[in-house]
């Protein structure tokens, strides 16, 4: 195999449109061991991105040894990410959490689990029983444990201690993907299918560096631009990434300024009749106020606003109105920045203008960042209703109650689940008491970290962390639970375009850590959480039981699982839901007759005003009529919440590495991963670095608002008047005796969109000062 470093994308393997993607086998295994030396190999699926590619584990001698693509899999055929190849060393790492930890006299110490969960189980019940009883619990999860676990989290939750404070990290990376999908169609649920790759003529890219944070789709995009008849592309982003490289067209717009920019393509695409008027009559409600609302934004302005060139405005608009089958994928430029569900739902109103959803090429990805947000989302670990019911729906709430036999009183829904941002507010202010936080590291992910260390570090917060490192966050907890992970344990999870995966337990988790479905039974256990006749509120005992339990939730719902088993998930491929008994093989793509999921006693949302985030009643979205088509959302732009000025001329946004994932718990501890970037830096474009008398390499300090971060400098392509610091790096890598604040969220600030509640982090105003040695 090619050097994967090297080369993150591996060898072409170009095909024409309608054909199928060709087979790459990709293969990695520890030193010196082939494949026929390999005891067994085990299915799984990525971890560590949200692609979904399929692999299989290699075990050797009771430890994982490496792992292998699958080629008859429909996500990746063979293909694997580096990070997928090179990050399950992480497993294997000699510092991973064996015992459960207890803070004794301001330190941690190991302990046993009847102590911890001892612990855990007493500050339970001690705030249960007094005034405030479910307002004090806040449950704070990730997008990388098993659909199993976080349904059996969500019942906990939900249905046992009755809090509306759970959230996760999915909040940071995939929350306006699911605004955006309930606004416009009802419901969540991509719309489209990996393979509309295959069939485009045109991709557009808005805000998604796909080749760094989904490498393999990338591979396939590449390998269809290699093709006869290759797609024409599009990239939006302010940086040159390897995306902007490829693009026919890179629109390197002022950050910030999203909405502006698509107001003015929708304009065009209106004016220029490239728009299908037959089914945005039949299939969509709101046409006119587009239209009015988009009218006000010509190239010209819109070249203002955003610091493009309207012959570039001008030539993208073309390249997406003239295009016949079109294919648009949004991540984090867009989700993460100003404006976000509004700016998603104009890419929503572009393929819905242009009837191009429902069929070959004609796709739409609303991404995740993480391998199992799907997931959270449809199990309700992130606030939501488990199954992609609607909180508002009174008949929705009486399903679940029902479900669990529970009282529905004990179900929050006399308000909008709380947001991860709120809950992390309730527990600054006091009314949130404990806080559960799973499998992710906030002390480096969150906006504004020195609010977040104070809020961990207060003497009137139980702090339970469940991980598998004693990452940032983990230190600062009251216990900490040692959790097994990928590999180690059994679940499923979804990918992007709906595709369910199995991932099979190949090894034992080392020392006493346990798999996080064990740690929730074991904690409703010691709770003695019952239904209403008595018995226990989690009757299953296994992955396969839990599984099970969240079929009968989906029933019925869009995200339909009860034609799907283990058994079949051990076949050659993973399935997409919807998948019922009369559909077993799965569904490609929704909406193929138009009929959207917008019926007020299906849909999951009545909806929200995108300015202002304020909740629309039923009986206004029922006056809306919709019957079963999609809306058009009109917004005008605003500019950002924090813009640059004398003090702080430079406009900050943050992002991923190729190699790198989250905050590098596992990723920093693969050595090729690790050595292929080992510390953060900040980019610069050429003019602005010269300005400042830094050059290549040159040490500089970046300062907002709210900290300072000192990083090396990379002078490259990046537009002018902004910077980029990727936000993978915390503390715990560095000599503790020359530690120097380096995290990107130590600049970023504690704002977000009114709608899906997303933090923004590509929009801090920043000064950037070079750094001369000898002096501070």
């Amino acid at each position: 195999m090619d050097d994967r470093i090297e080369n993150p994308w591996g060898e072409r393997t170009p095909y024409g449109p309608g054909e199928r993607w060709p087979t790459r086998v990709d293969t990695h295994l520890a030193d010196g061991l082939a494949e026929s030396g390999v005891d067994r190999w085990v299915r799984s699926a990525s971890i560590l991105h949200s692609n979904g590619d399929a692999m299989d584990i290699a075990v050797k001698d009771g430890r994982i040894a490496g792992v292998r693509g699958r080629a008859t899999d429909r996500v990746n055929h063979g293909r694997l990410d580096p990070k997928d190849l090179y990050g399950w060393q992480a497993n294997n790492s000699p510092d991973r959490l064996t015992r459960p930890l207890v803070r004794d006299g301001g330190r941690l110490v190991e302990s046993d689990w009847d102590t911890a969960m001892g612990r855990v189980v007493a500050r339970s019940r001690e705030l249960l029983d007094g005034p405030g009883g479910w307002g004090h619990f806040g449950f704070y999860t990730s997008g990388q444990l098993f659909l199993e676990e976080y349904y059996t989290l969500a019942v906990i939750g939900k249905a046992g201690i009755g809090t509306p404070h759970m959230d996760g990290n999915t909040r940071l990376c995939t929350a306006t993907a699911a605004s955006a999908l309930k606004a416009s169609f009802g419901t969540d649920g991509q719309p489209g299918s990996y393979s509309d790759v295959d069939h485009c003529d045109a991709i557009a890219l808005w805000g998604h560096n796909v080749a760094a944070t989904q490498t393999v789709l990338w591979m396939r995009m590449l390998d269809r631009r290699r093709g006869p008849n290759p797609p024409a592309m599009l990239a939006v982003d302010p940086r040159t990434t390897p995306v902007a490289r490829e693009a026919d067209l890179h629109l390197a717009l002022r950050g910030g300024t999203n909405q502006a920019l698509l107001n003015g393509l929708l304009r065009l695409i209106i004016h220029n009749g490239w728009y299908d008027e037959r089914y945005v009559a039949a299939h969509t409600l709101g046409f006119e106020e587009l239209a009015r609302v988009v009218d006000g934004y010509p190239p010209d302005r819109v070249a203002r606003i955003c610091d493009l060139k309207a012959a570039d405005v001008e030539r993208a608009a073309e390249l997406l109105g003239t295009s016949h089958r079109l294919l648009s994928t949004v991540l984090q430029g867009f989700y993460q920045s100003n404006q976000a569900t509004a700016a998603a739902c104009q890419v929503n109103n572009l393929h819905l203008l242009r009837g191009m959803l429902g069929r070959a090429g004609a796709g739409l990805y609303q991404m995740n960042g993480q391998p199992t947000a799907q997931n959270t989302r449809e199990t309700g670990a992130d606030g939501d209703l488990p199954g992609l019911r609607n909180w508002d729906n009174p008949a929705h709430i009486r399903e679940l109650a029902r479900l669990w036999n529970v009282d529905e009183m004990t179900i929050p829904h006399w308000s909008p689940p709380t947001h991860a941002m709120q809950i992390w507010r309730y527990a600054e202010q006091g009314s949130v008491k404990l806080l559960w936080i799973s499998a992710t590291n906030p002390a480096v992910s969150l906006p504004d970290l020195a609010r977040v260390r104070r809020i961990l570090s207060k003497d009137d917060l139980f702090v339970v962390v469940q991980d598998i490192f004693r990452t940032e966050t983990a230190e600062l907890a009251d216990v900490v639970l040692p959790a097994a992970t990928w590999g180690e344990k059994t679940g499923t999870f979804t990918n992007v375009d709906r595709t369910v995966h199995l991932s099979e337990k190949a090894v034992e988790p080392p020392g006493e850590a346990r798999a996080d479905l064990d740690i929730f039974l074991d904690y409703a256990r010691r709770m003695d959480l019952r239904d209403r006749d008595g018995r226990p509120l989690i009757p299953w005992d296994d992955p396969e039981g839990a599984f099970e339990g969240w079929k009968a939730c989906s029933a019925g719902r869009p995200c339909d699982y009860t034609g799907l088993t283990y058994e079949k998930l051990r076949g050659g491929s993973g399935i997409q839901w919807p998948c019922t008994p009369d559909r077993p093989a799965g569904t490609e793509r929704l909406y193929t007759d138009g009929v959207f999921h917008t019926d007020p006693d299906y849909c999951e949302t009545y909806g929200q005003d995108l300015a202002t985030g304020a909740e629309y009643t039923a009986e206004e979205y029922r006056a809306r009529q919709p019957a079963g088509r999609a809306f058009l959302h009109a917004a005008d732009y605003q500019p950002s919440p924090e813009v640059t000025s004398d003090d702080y001329p430079l406009l900050l946004t943050t992002g991923r590495d190729v190699y790198q994932f989250h905050t590098r718990t596992k990723t920093g501890r693969a050595p090729e991963l690790n050595a292929a970037e080992p510390e953060p830096w900040v980019e610069l474009h050429p003019d602005d670095a010269e300005a400042l008398g830094i050059a290549d390499g040159d040490p500089v300090e970046v300062t907002s608002r709210r900290g300072a971060v000192r990083v090396p400098a990379r002078i490259g392509g990046i537009r002018r008047g902004a910077v980029f610091i990727p936000f993978h790096y915390g503390y715990f890598d560095v000599d503790p005796e020359k530690r120097v604040p380096r995290a990107a969220n130590e600049l970023t600030l504690t704002a977000w969109d009114p709608v899906s509640k997303q933090p923004i982090f590509k929009v801090a105003a920043v000064r950037v000062t070079p750094i001369h040695e000898g002096r501070e």
